[in-house]
């Protein structure tokens, strides 16, 4: 639309020039000796406008061809831009597609060639990052210097090359380096979250968890980091800060948790056991308390019930209060059975343990109610309920140790002399030692190696050898034979009965 503006224009314009000349007729004459140049107005103002289009247009073309040089320049300039762009953006497509080999080779050809020292660097770190997940550490390193190098003295870049580098120690464990490469960013980390975050990892590693905690608080109060995530950091620098915490400094690590956070079953344990090792055993109770209020924890049970006399009685009435709305709790019950035992009170505390027993069986109340019953002076109870203390210990029955039958030795020169050498005949010598000469070992089905039966003292022969009957133990023992091994005759060669 704009042209056909401008051409109703140009042609308006032709028409009042033309009017304008027909109305002024006249001549225009040129003297240049020895010339003498006579023309009309209206061909000396056409002549005029032609010569000016013309000059206009011949210095445009000298500009042109003199601006040639740069221009070319310029067009190169950004043929290797767009050259560079394409590699680097085929580099990092390569490296999200995990075609690493591919990646490294595009982005190692662009680290040579190109000449901007941004997209250097861009090079270098991904190319290190390819051989980073490649495993070649070595190249690895040498591409990490060469973008150090192509950084110079730019700040940002320096940055970023630290921050790569320090991300890629971590993945190696090597957080002791990595701290060195991001403790200068420290004073930045509140503006480079991820900074912070590698911070974070790199004092996770080395187990420092005053700086942990610090910087998780740091992270969650700028919501970059998972809260659930962030709730765990917490918690596990907590306990560790706990664990080394004196007396001067309880104020200051218990002080700073949240309500909600004190509450947490592992916080709450940590913190009640501080509180015995420091000989506050109120304070201790009371923090156990306020966690089992919220939510019932089998440590937290056991650690409240561990009490001396004087505080089982007000510990038994809080635990009974919990007992109303937890009333088939087997660590609860056992609890409660453990403070009755502490308070002497020896029937309701068998009431609770059998509860408990009924619900769950473990070593652990197996050995509560041993020791009631050998506070009772009940040993035959006693002895049976420490016993299935130890049987629930293990996840199986123990298995008893069985004899296995003799090995066939009739083709070993050395039993052969053993036999021969020895004095009395084999069916007079005693049992163990028989076993012993025979090769009969003692094995465990748990996988230890055989045991050879070390022999009796020698006894006087008896005078007629009468069999006695098998006891129960000796029932139990497996004497199937051994696949391979003919069974029908016994190791001197005679037939088996």
């Amino acid at each position: 639309m704009r042209s056909w503006i401008w051409t109703l224009i140009l042609f308006a314009a032709a028409v009042a020039l033309a009017l304008v000349l027909r109305e002024h007729g006249g001549n225009v004459l040129i003297v240049a000796q020895p010339w003498r140049i006579e023309l009309s107005l209206s061909l000396a103002v056409v002549l005029a406008l032609v010569a000016f289009l013309a000059l206009h247009w011949l210095l445009r073309a000298l500009n042109w061809l003199s601006t040639s040089p740069g221009r070319l320049r310029a067009w190169r300039g950004r043929r290797a831009q767009k050259r560079d762009v394409e590699l680097l953006e085929r580099g990092w497509i390569n490296v999200l597609e995990g075609r690493y080999v591919q990646a490294e080779k595009d982005l190692s050809n662009l680290l040579t060639r190109t000449r901007s020292a941004d997209r250097k660097v861009l090079a270098g770190l991904s190319a290190a990052r390819a051989l980073h997940l490649l495993g070649e550490t070595a190249r690895r390193d040498q591409v990490l210097k060469l973008a150090q190098e192509g950084a110079g003295q730019d700040s940002r870049l320096r940055q970023a090359v630290d921050t790569v580098t320090a991300e890629m120690y971590l993945d190696q464990n090597r957080a002791e380096e990595a701290l060195v490469l991001l403790e200068p960013l420290q004073d930045a980390s509140s503006r480079f979250l991820h900074g912070t975050r590698l911070l974070l990892r790199a004092h996770r590693q080395l187990g420092h968890a005053d700086r942990v905690y610090q910087l998780t608080r740091l992270l969650l109060r700028r919501g970059a980091i998972d809260e659930t995530q962030a709730r765990q950091f917490i918690r596990e620098s907590t306990v560790q800060r706990l664990s080394k915490v004196e007396e001067s400094g309880w104020s200051a690590v218990w002080g700073d948790l949240s309500a909600d956070e004190r509450l947490d079953s592992d916080v709450a344990l940590a913190g009640a056991q501080v509180q015995i090792r420091l000989g506050h055993p109120a304070e201790s109770a009371r923090i156990l308390e306020a966690a089992l209020g919220r939510r019932m924890d089998d440590r937290l049970l056991r650690l409240y019930a561990h009490c001396d006399a004087t505080q089982a009685g007000q510990r038994l009435g809080h635990a009974e209060l919990w007992l109303k709305s937890n009333p088939d709790h087997p660590g609860l019950l056992a609890a409660l059975g453990q403070l009755c035992l502490a308070a002497q009170l020896w029937g309701q505390g068998e009431h609770y343990l059998e509860r408990s027993l009924a619900l769950r069986a473990d070593t652990h109340i197996h050995a509560l109610l041993g020791n009631l019953h050998d506070a009772l002076g009940h040993p035959e109870q006693a002895l049976r309920n420490w016993r299935l203390a130890c049987q629930a210990a293990d996840d199986e029955m123990p298995v008893i140790a069985r004899l296995l039958p003799a090995a066939d030795t009739r083709g070993d020169p050395r039993f052969e002399e053993t036999t021969a050498a020895a004095d009395p005949a084999p069916d007079e010598q005693p049992l163990a030692t028989s076993y012993a000469a025979s090769g009969v070992y003692v094995q465990d089905e748990t996988g230890l190696d055989a045991m050879p039966i070390s022999a009796p003292p020698p006894q006087a022969p008896a005078a007629a050898a009468v069999p006695e009957p098998l006891s129960a133990e000796d029932e139990y023992f497996d004497t199937a034979p051994i696949p391979g091994v003919d069974m029908s005759q016994t190791s001197d060669g005679s037939a088996r009965k």
